[in-house]
């Protein structure tokens, strides 16, 4: 099973991007099952229906969320309707599910999505003992190939994460800080790490969002408004081999992607 995991999708240039190179690079990578994280797809915050209709439409298998999930009002409703589209297991009295198991023709494959506590904003339950309890759940029903999106602030969290699911999950990557880290693993247990997949938005950037206001912004400490950057968008993420019998990683790369024209790409 080859899994391709895209870090979090920033504004129309992000999303524009993925959708009009996804069928491309999964025939070019044999990509076997798709999940993305679009926490930011709508303007640089939440998600909407529409696009998550759209990334489902243009082959993501699964869509991720994280910390900015609720700031677009009419995903509250469609969450119920929409197993494929999670948010973290911690918003526990939240609309919607944390983990959803997919057949494919490979074996089932569950994705899990947890947020971290660490420099976060929301009051929210323990990850680690959600997660595990999950997990545990998922193994007795037989599930083997399991992915986690852990979307947190903390290197730390993320890492002692990692480690605690290690042999437990297939998959364990970081989400939210828009930046790819270079510390993609297989960790003992045979389960593969990537801090952070970083993001699917303009390169030209900070974090997807124009410059010059979030220079001001540091300059003079003033609030402002962030749009979301324009220009050449990078694509970045990670591929992940597992075996489907046991579920373990048997091979991880990060994944980076320049698209030159994302609305010529869609």
């Amino acid at each position: 099973m080859r899994i391709l995991f895209l870090g979090d999708i920033v504004g129309s240039p992000g999303r524009n991007a993925v959708i009009g190179k996804l069928a491309e690079i999964k025939e070019e990578h044999g990509i076997d099952f798709i999940i993305v994280n679009g926490e930011n797809s709508a303007g640089g915050r939440g998600i909407t229906p529409k696009i998550c209709i759209d990334l489902l439409r243009a082959g993501v298998a699964v869509v991720t969320t994280g910390d900015h999930v609720w700031d677009q009002r009419e995903v509250l409703d469609y969450f119920p309707t929409e197993p494929r589209l999670l948010r973290p297991i911690n918003f526990v009295d939240a609309p919607g599910a944390g983990s959803v198991v997919l057949e494919t023709a490979k074996g089932k494959v569950a994705v899990l999505n947890a947020m971290g506590r660490v420099f976060m904003n929301p009051p929210l339950e323990n990850p680690l003992t959600l997660l595990e309890a999950e997990i545990a759940r998922l193994k007795e029903e037989g599930v083997k190939m399991m992915v986690v999106d852990f979307h947190a602030e903390a290197t730390s969290e993320k890492i002692a994460m990692g480690r605690a699911l290690d042999g437990r999950v297939s998959f364990v990557v970081g989400t939210h800080t828009h930046v790819q880290t270079a510390d993609e693993s297989i960790f003992p247990g045979g389960t593969a790490y990537l801090t952070d997949a970083g993001m699917c938005g303009p390169d030209v950037s900070v974090l997807g969002r124009e410059v010059d206001s979030v220079v001001w912004r540091f300059r003079t400490g003033l609030p402002t408004r962030f749009p979301v950057a324009k220009g050449p968008v990078r694509l970045c993420g990670a591929i992940v081999d597992l075996d489907e019998e046991t579920g373990r990683a048997t091979a991880i790369e990060r994944f980076s992607l320049m698209v030159e024209d994302a609305d010529s790409a869609k």
